[in-house]
């Protein structure tokens, strides 16, 4: 498969938990982050995009622009400074804490082998139409039993995913603070992962301190 960069976002306000800092919250005895961070271990370059935050050798933590200004915000941030050459990003929300090596792996899979594309993106951030949509794929996400998109569970062709940014951008004046994740994926082409395994799904992310227990469950 090709090489990646791993870009974790961990830049939210986590009201529901007392404002807490979500990622460091254990689960199982280990921070969330750091469970994140595992699953990711193979690729090139892993960040954590967020307030400054302990982590492992050879990790970077940035901040998006401006701090707290949501996922597309962080998602620019980061993009901008990732090598162009890096063929593949990961965008993962950094509460996932029964996310494993081996569901990032099936995402790649399918975003190399390029099937089973949907239909909603017709063309590209520029305009040009795609030759053959069947064969071709700009990312590949996680969908959940009502054809929900996870889109922070998922793996994105770099150059694809940079012209989302920018096409959203002027889309908006140059401002990408709370924008939706929807609106910059749109343009894209995605093939939608459907969970096929036992037990919780990899998208299950802790926003309440009951959603913690219940990963616990999960995990033991």
């Amino acid at each position: 498969m090709e090489a990646y960069a791993a870009v974790l976002l961990a830049g939210g306000a986590a009201r529901r938990m007392g404002g807490r800092d979500k990622p460091a919250v254990p689960v199982a005895g280990r921070a969330m982050r750091d469970r994140v961070l595992a699953a990711v271990a193979t690729a090139e370059r892993r960040v954590v995009v967020g307030p400054p935050a302990p982590v492992p050798v050879g990790v970077v933590v940035t901040r998006e622009d401006p701090p707290g200004g949501g996922p597309v915000a962080a998602i620019a941030a980061r993009l901008a400074r990732l090598d162009p050459a890096t063929p593949v990003v990961a965008l993962l929300a950094a509460d996932l804490p029964l996310l494993g090596a081996e569901h990032v792996d099936e995402l790649r899979e399918r975003l190399a082998a390029g099937s089973g594309v949907a239909a909603d993106a017709a063309r590209y951030a520029d305009g040009a139409r795609y030759a053959d949509r069947a064969r071709y794929a700009d990312g590949a996400c996680y969908v959940d039993g009502t054809g929900r998109r996870q889109s922070l569970c998922g793996v994105w062709r770099h150059e694809p995913l940079r012209r989302a940014v920018r096409h959203l951008a002027a889309a908006r004046g140059g401002d990408l603070a709370c924008a939706s994740m929807r609106a910059l994926l749109t343009v894209l082409a995605v093939v939608e992962v459907r969970w096929a395994g036992a037990g919780a799904p990899p998208w299950f992310d802790c926003d309440t301190d009951d959603d913690v227990r219940r990963a616990e469950e999960w995990i033991e």
